[in-house]
């Protein structure tokens, strides 16, 4: 298998949504009231080139996202996107010699604006979503929350993981991607609650494309949720799962917005997280 990165434009957004501040309602306003903006960030769709076909995981930004609804406080106050059309995943990939039909599999890891703002790309292809993640996103509500289900094309009906009450290390659920099992999703939640991130595995190392199951590797090390998360005991529990699986075999950990997922996908840097939060980034 080879993985490309595909960086679909950047994100400005708070140092708050990032490190979240503070807790419950407080935590959760600060990207909104806060003044201080964190550096500009990647926004990153991953492709597989995969036997089974490729596989597309996340579709990035879309440069529709320069233009948000002005009643929205967090899309006036809260983020900034800076992305050109040719930028978008569907180009990228055309460029790499990957066709739209050749993408057999979409795969969101949840259905924000910045993961799934190129699924008008993937027509041909099956698309899979969380259930929970595909309510919660639907009509007015998930306008409220965040999501932009008026913009996603009309044919795009994404199926819902078939989960396997099969534990994959510390993860009690699994779903399979590819019928060779050498892809699989796993249930993160925390950034929403029904998030997920999808396992590579290659021998005896895993990737991890990690979604926003935390916006930093070192986030992820230290167990310092996100400002968004809305339920803080599921974010917690979900970093400690993922160190947990870093630890029990080599692991290169790719979130979406990581200024270094790209260049620890080239050099395999794996990450082992010790018991108290040390670590160490290997070759492999």
């Amino acid at each position: 298998m080879r993985i490309h990165s595909i960086q679909t434009g950047r994100v400005q957004i708070k140092q708050a949504q990032i490190e979240g501040r503070g807790h419950g309602f407080w935590r959760q306003i600060q990207p909104i009231v806060s003044s201080e903006w964190a550096e500009w960030v990647p926004v990153y769709a991953w492709a597989i080139e995969h036997p089974e076909g490729v596989i597309v995981v996340d579709t990035g930004s879309g440069a529709h996202v320069k233009s948000l609804p002005r009643w929205h406080p967090y899309f006036q106050l809260a983020v900034r996107f800076d992305i050109e059309p040719e930028q978008e995943v569907g180009p990228q990939l055309r460029s790499l010699g990957i066709g739209e039909r050749d993408v057999k599999t979409l795969v969101l890891t949840h259905l924000h604006i910045d993961h799934d703002g190129g699924v008008a790309h993937f027509p041909h292809s099956r698309i899979f979503a969380d259930s929970g993640e595909i309510a919660r996103a639907a009509g007015i509500a998930g306008a409220i929350r965040g999501y932009l289900p008026s913009r996603w094309p009309r044919w795009f009906e994404p199926q819902p993981f078939r989960w396997q009450q099969s534990s994959y290390g510390p993860f009690a659920r699994s779903a399979r991607i590819t019928g060779a099992g050498d892809v699989i999703a796993v249930p993160t939640p925390g950034h929403t609650p029904n998030h997920v991130s999808v396992i590579v595995r290659n021998g005896d190392e895993q990737i991890m494309l990690a979604g926003d199951a935390s916006y930093l590797e070192e986030a992820m090390l230290s167990g310092t949720i996100d400002g968004v998360s809305p339920d803080e005991n599921a974010a917690k529990t979900t970093l400690a799962d993922i160190r947990a699986l870093c630890a029990a075999r080599p692991t290169t950990y790719l979130p979406t917005h990581d200024p270094r997922s790209a260049e620890r996908l080239v050099a395999r840097l794996t990450v082992a997280a010790g018991p108290c939060g040390e670590h160490r980034s290997n070759a492999s």
